[in-house]
């Protein structure tokens, strides 16, 4: 039988694309995904490659982008990191973590709506709503602040920054990294900071001066307010600015602080100055970015609310995370926490 000619074959049906999270160890398809970073390096040999990150909501894979590959030059002069693609390509998994073997790739174009794109599916959020979680944070403001200088000053910044704050991310990558999450983050701690200070100035009444739970709950919501200066949010998640790399959100926060309390006449400079402090030590030790240790009743209190939130939440992430071959039982060491946790015995 003669061949058809080329007017008169049939196209063949694209495949149907996948997601990125359905792929099988081995499996090749079709994907939607967005372009999160691309590293550049180089060989023993000396020779240049990049390894590319794609994901979409719920994996992260990396392909290698070899200098004699097809990919390299398009990978260094026209793949933006945060831009959407659709690739093809071979999953799988090896002990640097899952990959994708690239076989194409392309932009993202209008058509690919109609098979499914859609960009919102790529950003990760907060389980809860960001007006309700800044309502929330208002008024335990309102009701467990009783200095009025130090509530008006709260409220001064959170209404400044409300429309940021709705859509922050508490970190870039290590807890609550995701809109919304930095209100997530900030209201937890902050209800954990009303716990403590409840239990600490009941179970000590006798201490002088008195612990305060105005400032507790100050310093709660407005420790980590830095990090609106310290961050912004991209297409591919929170990226540091150049004032948080050099400076960072624990002094920027302060001198957001400094500046609101400018604006009252009759706010107290010892105040001013614990809550400054508690700003300055949340993070405890100069490793993690606090040039002191947390050295009052209040400062205490709130460094310990902040760390078990992001900590636990790291484990919370941990413990979703993929199972792989060899870490059924524990998660791997793949976890800011660099540590295996334990998910239960595997029924067989």
């Amino acid at each position: 039988m003669p061949p058809r000619s080329a007017a008169s074959r049939v196209a063949e049906p694209e495949p149907r694309v996948l997601k990125l999270c359905e792929l099988e160890p081995g499996q090749t398809g079709d994907c939607f995904v967005l372009l999160s970073g691309k590293e550049s390096a180089k060989t023993r040999d000396g020779k240049p490659f990049y390894r590319a990150a794609f994901r979409d909501l719920r994996r992260s894979v990396t392909s290698m982008i070899w200098s004699d590959g097809g990919w390299f030059e398009d990978c260094d002069q026209r793949w933006l990191v945060g831009g959407f693609y659709k690739v093809r390509g071979r999953y799988f998994e090896n002990q640097f973590g899952p990959q994708f073997e690239l076989e194409k790739i392309r932009p993202i174009e209008e058509a690919d709506r109609s098979a499914g794109f859609d960009p919102g599916d790529f950003h990760p959020s907060s389980r809860f709503d960001p007006d309700q979680m800044l309502s929330d944070l208002r008024q335990l403001a309102e009701e467990h602040i009783s200095e009025l200088p130090l509530r008006r000053l709260v409220a001064r910044i959170l209404d400044d920054r409300a429309d940021q704050l709705r859509e922050m991310a508490a970190a870039s990558h290590h807890h609550h990294a995701f809109r919304g999450g930095f209100l997530e983050h900030v209201l937890s701690v902050t209800r954990t900071a009303v716990y403590l200070a409840d239990k600490y100035r009941d179970q000590y009444p006798r201490l002088e001066p008195p612990l305060s739970k105005s400032l507790v709950v100050a310093g709660a919501i407005l420790h980590d307010i830095g990090k609106t200066i310290e961050l912004q949010q991209r297409p591919g998640g929170a990226e540091y600015t150049a004032a948080g790399r050099l400076i960072g959100h624990i002094v920027l926060g302060r001198d957001l602080v400094r500046e609101a309390a400018a604006h009252d006449a009759d706010f107290d400079p010892e105040i001013l100055l614990r809550l400054e402090h508690i700003i300055l030590a949340h993070q405890a030790v100069p490793e993690w970015g606090s040039p002191v240790s947390p050295s009052t009743p209040e400062a205490l209190l709130v460094y310990y609310a902040d760390d078990i939130d992001a900590k636990f939440h790291m484990v919370v992430m941990a413990l979703e995370s993929e199972r792989t071959p060899g870490n059924e039982e524990f998660t791997n060491r793949d976890n800011p926490l660099k540590r295996r946790i334990f998910r239960g015995f595997v029924t067989t």
